[in-house]
């Protein structure tokens, strides 16, 4: 009987799309599938960050008593990472030992990081694209001692394992994730609303602390952003990756084709 009263809220739910609001910056690639469904569908598809990155000044950082130059290597999840990072230390007026090891968590992230230190002689050891790859790294290397620079908000997953594990390793907060400020869509309705990460749902209610979500549909990306749909008692609508639609375009187009009756 649940069931049924589900599959008859969902069915009540599944109403015409003509409007997405993507809540990332708009794409620079003009290959990007979003494009494409705009234009497969006829759709309006607007992109809006609703999360900003901010540096940690260099006050705030000395607070949390970090010397950098105490570690033998630094372990970097992220573009920001790098970038907030390096900014610190020429505020500090900190070279970069030669002998400094850098662990990457991509090959994207790794040759990110030759805007800032000249890489072929360098010792950086790169993940394939998970935490779990570039762990799967570190751990033939357990005698360092590691730096991990990382934002307000972030994965337990890296830190959890070097403490759990009784490796040397000191967090440092470089950046903050903070709620960009929405107030001029306070009056605009999308039918569809696509958040990435739970920071997204948090900067939704930042703005709107009274947001009913009515008729608007909401997809989600990935297992955390969904609880975090879930835990704020909105109806989740679309959630990716799916079996048959690994990304969040495809879920979408999949929801679309019922909704618009698209055979």
């Amino acid at each position: 009987m649940g069931k049924s009263i589900q599959k008859n809220q969902q069915g009540a739910r599944l109403k015409e799309v003509k409007s997405i609001l993507v809540s990332q910056p708009k794409p620079s690639d003009p290959n990007s599938p979003f494009y494409s469904l705009a234009q497969k569908y006829n759709l309006q598809i607007d992109f809006r960050p609703f999360i900003e990155v901010e540096p940690v000044d260099v006050k705030e950082f000395r607070k949390q008593k970090i010397n950098i130059l105490d570690h033998t290597a630094v372990i970097f999840t992220s573009r920001n990472a790098i970038d907030h990072f390096f900014t610190i230390c020429k505020q500090l007026k900190i070279e970069m030992p030669s002998e400094m090891k850098y662990f990457c968590i991509s090959e994207q992230t790794s040759h990110y990081l030759q805007k800032y230190i000249v890489i072929r002689k360098r010792k950086i050891f790169t993940g394939k694209k998970t935490a779990k790859d570039l762990l799967e790294v570190i751990k033939k290397h357990k005698d360092e001692r590691f730096l991990f620079p990382c934002s307000n908000i972030r994965k337990g997953d890296i830190p959890d394992f070097l403490e759990e594990n009784g490796y040397s390793f000191t967090e440092g907060t470089i950046y903050k994730t903070v709620a960009s400020d929405l107030s001029d869509l306070a009056d605009v309705n999308y039918d569809i609303i696509a958040f990435f990460s739970p920071s997204g749902i948090n900067s939704l209610f930042a703005n709107f602390p009274e947001f009913k979500q009515n008729n608007t549909r909401i997809a989600a990306f990935g297992p955390t952003t969904s609880k975090a749909v879930r835990d704020n008692n909105l109806n989740l609508d679309i959630e990716a990756p799916l079996p048959n639609a690994p990304s969040m375009t495809g879920a979408i187009e999949l929801y679309i084709k019922k909704a618009n009756n698209i055979g």
